[in-house]
């Protein structure tokens, strides 16, 4: 069977569906489905059509989602109309669910992602935005997993670093759009903390709850996006703050130091801070020293220049850009504010332009393009 076949069809499957009146990640969905489907049975039986195939096989499966979403909400409005039942129990089995998704049958980018899909509820596209991959990329995999799995039993629950790391994207995704998301990432890790004797699954309750009290204010009138050295620190939440620093001590005290700890750590600095201008940078670049020996990410490397930029001078964070992937999301943002803040207002102007239109969210974008009419009003300067 051709697969690179199946792959051509797949975008002309999706905009059939929507055609027809399917929403994208629904039609996204049933056409995995399909493909799924197409790999069971096209080695024996080829269809004439494959398109058409694709097309009814995706529809039907389109159809039985639709039912089966229409059903469970109606099941909700008949509970919603019942009198009201006991006291809920403290826990209940999102958090298995999420062990179960990440089989041990399953390499841990594979678990993640299908765990987000199926259980976090986050579409591919979110996904592959935290990935940093091309939507494409992230739905082949997420389908290749649900091959991986199909028939298996799913009564080996998978590791914990895995969980964890699917919380802490669910909270992240929750973190700069709903709610709804990030409080259900901080109740999972409770339990989970509860149920544990992992440091790191308190390190990430540690960081969650450090960036949550910063939440109220890292938005202005209209969705306007606050840098955190601008923020309203009387906004803060003093008490996720100070429960926050408490469970990071005592993790930190377990000497089994781990990534979500060290980035805790980092978040512990910027809240102690009563202003911008009395941040620890020292500290936080030898955090982010411990965690680049932790990780290797690239996002931390780049994070890592503009803390040695706060403690060194713009001209040192520039030079620890030089092994930073010019590619990397955000990096024209940060050369940007590196150049602006070493005087060279004409090119820090260029790059909060390209910023813009490399940004990933609208506040993001919208954020680069003041600042880059602020950096151009101050080559032009004061307004007479």
């Amino acid at each position: 069977m051709n697969e690179s076949l199946l792959r051509e069809l797949v975008p002309a499957v999706i905009g059939v569906l929507v055609r027809r009146g399917a929403d994208f990640a629904s039609a996204e969905d049933a056409v995995q489905e399909a493909l799924i489907r197409a790999l069971e049975t096209w080695p024996d039986d080829p269809p004439r059509d494959p398109k058409a195939w694709l097309v009814a096989v995706a529809w039907r499966k389109f159809l039985d989602a639709a039912r089966a979403e229409a059903s469970r909400r109606g099941r909700e409005l008949a509970v919603e109309v019942e009198p009201p039942a006991g006291p809920a129990p403290v826990t209940d089995d999102t958090l298995r669910l999420y062990f179960l998704c990440a089989h041990p049958s399953l390499p841990q980018g594979s678990a993640v992602a299908l765990t987000l899909r199926a259980v976090g509820g986050l579409t591919t596209r979110q996904i592959a935005t935290a990935y940093l991959v091309p939507e494409a990329t992230m739905a082949q995999r997420i389908s290749r997993a649900k091959r991986r799995i199909a028939g298996l039993p799913l009564d080996q629950p998978g590791d914990l670093g895995t969980v964890l790391r699917v919380l802490y994207l669910v909270f992240n995704e929750g973190y700069g759009g709903s709610v709804d998301l990030a409080a259900e990432a901080i109740r999972l890790t409770r339990q989970l903390v509860a149920l544990t004797d992992e440091p790191e699954g308190a390190g990430l309750l540690a960081l969650m709850l450090l960036h949550h009290a910063r939440r109220a204010s890292r938005t202005g009138p209209g969705g306007r996006l606050v840098p955190l050295g601008e923020q309203d620190r009387s906004r803060w939440d003093t008490g996720l703050i100070a429960e926050g620093v408490t469970i990071l001590q005592a993790a930190l005290a377990r000497d089994r130091l781990g990534e979500y700890q060290a980035q805790a750590a980092i978040a512990a600095l910027h809240a102690d801070a009563r202003s911008a201008s009395e941040t620890d940078w020292v500290q936080i670049v030898e955090w982010y020293d411990e965690l680049l020996l932790l990780t290797g990410s690239p996002v931390v490397r780049l994070n890592r220049a503009v803390a040695v930029g706060e403690a060194d001078g713009p001209r040192a964070g520039l030079a620890a850009l030089a092994d930073v992937n010019p590619g990397l999301p955000r990096y024209a943002a940060v050369t940007a504010y590196l150049h602006e803040r070493a005087g060279d207002l004409e090119h820090a102007a260029e790059l909060y332009a390209e910023a813009s239109r490399a940004a990933a969210s609208v506040p993001e974008r919208d954020h680069l393009t003041r600042e880059a009419a602020r950096v151009r009003q101050l080559l032009r300067g004061p307004v007479s």
